[in-house]
């Protein structure tokens, strides 16, 4: 949890965009699960969370928002696509980048859930120590 603390605390907001609850989603620095667990402390802050990503990490954040509705965490609230022109650093030149913004916001079990989750936890925790 403490990887999870530190990445919200350190995460980069985009400069024309500085909304709170908003994940950039990369396709290399971090597991899948990284970005699951981030989305639903974001839910529990700010009862809704945009997930976001350019080119091939648009796989990652559509896995993820699956995930979290799935699991019956998540409503899907709007997804956006655009382009979004991007320099080629190997060759200079102009390139457009496919990109997803999916807002999801709290289902109504939410909270029951993830109360229900933290106790599994700590049920784990204890038969672990004994």
């Amino acid at each position: 949890m403490e990887e999870i603390t530190e990445g919200v605390n350190n995460i980069n907001i985009a400069g024309d965009s500085h909304k709170k609850n908003r994940i950039q989603v990369s396709n290399t620095k971090k597991p899948l699960f990284f970005y699951v667990n981030l989305a639903k402390r974001y839910m529990q802050q700010h009862n809704e969370v945009e997930l976001s990503a350019l080119g091939m990490a648009i796989a990652t954040v559509v896995t993820v928002a699956e995930i979290l509705k799935n699991n019956g965490l998540a409503v899907e609230k709007k997804i956006m696509t655009s382009t979004v022109d991007m320099r080629d650093e190997t060759r200079g030149r102009p390139v457009q980048k496919a990109k997803i913004e999916i807002l999801l916001g709290k289902t109504e079990k939410f909270d029951e859930l993830m109360a229900a989750a933290a106790e599994e936890r700590e049920l784990a925790e204890a038969e672990d120590q004994s």
